[in-house]
């Protein structure tokens, strides 16, 4: 999934119109990271678009999770495009304030919660940090979305507002 451009001009009196260009970051890749709480296994699951929105189709690994199981979950972002790899993950983290990420189970996948644990400068959640519960077994997707809200982001900001940076659908399996 691509980032975008914003173009705008200004005036200065008589002078021409000059082009402000603000970019935002490519963001090819989101990585999963999930811990359980108590014994079990470490899962991992990775989205990757190295040539961005068109061209080649992404890879995605499934999450395969526990039934019935509390994870502590960290998101990695990166862009994959250039070489060497981009780390977005601290420059979301720093620009909190202005992004939030979304968990949405889809297709009959059974997770009960997931609590975003990590906070921007307003103390309004970020979510590259959570805690997700699993129900009983079952399968779908868990679709994570990267929303950038600059001067929107609020106590109570949801997937609506602001433009989407990233969008990954994680096949998932409960099992």
């Amino acid at each position: 999934m691509m980032g975008s451009l914003l173009f705008a001009s200004t005036s200065c009196g008589s002078d021409d119109p000059k082009p402000i260009v603000v970019e935002q970051e490519l963001i090819t890749t989101v990585k999963l990271s999930l811990v359980p709480e108590g014994k079990g296994q470490n899962v991992t699951a990775t989205f990757s678009d190295p040539d961005g929105d068109g061209g080649n189709a992404p890879t995605i690994e499934t999450l395969v999770l526990a039934p019935n199981t509390t994870y502590n979950m960290t998101v990695t972002l990166s862009d994959d495009s250039k070489s060497p790899s981009k780390d977005i993950t601290a420059e979301v983290r720093t620009e909190g304030d202005e992004h939030e990420l979304f968990f949405t189970a889809t297709g009959g996948l059974n997770i009960s919660s997931v609590q975003k644990t990590d906070l921007d400068k307003n103390n309004r959640p970020v979510g590259l940090e959570a805690t997700i519960v699993t129900g009983a077994t079952s399968s779908g997707k868990l679709r994570v979305t990267l929303k950038h809200q600059p001067n929107l982001k609020g106590n109570t900001s949801d997937i609506s507002k602001g433009e989407t940076d990233v969008e990954a659908d994680f096949p998932a399996v409960i099992q």
